[in-house]
């Protein structure tokens, strides 16, 4: 009895998580396609292109920490947060999350 609550609230720690991570996943595609998109699709102003692995390569190994600051303080000619004031912190770190997973799906979360 005991191992078959342990196997059921085990199932339901996992169902919890990957909701989250969708539910960021999902916020994160909202907050890049409101903020982000329009310069990181097209490359203007030398953005690296979110789905182009070769225009990420040489990008920081802290990724996740590294990213986030420069898209809350600006970076080159990207101003902070995408040129919207506004927008929330949390926005900036899904939005951050989905460009990196998008740029290389296979390496680790921070």
């Amino acid at each position: 009895m005991k191992r078959q609550l342990v196997v059921v609230i085990g199932a339901q720690l996992v169902f919890c998580s990957l909701a989250v991570a969708s539910e960021r996943m999902e916020d994160g595609r909202k907050a890049y396609e409101a903020n982000c998109a329009t310069c990181h699709t097209s490359g203007t102003n030398g953005a690296p292109v979110t789905t182009s692995t070769e225009d990420w390569k040489n990008r920081s190994e802290l990724w996740d920490a590294v990213l986030v600051e420069h898209a809350k303080s600006g970076y080159l000619a990207m101003p902070a947060k995408g040129g919207e004031p506004d927008t929330s912190n949390y926005d900036v770190e899904v939005a951050a999350e989905y460009m990196l997973n998008l740029a290389h799906p296979d390496f680790p979360q921070d």
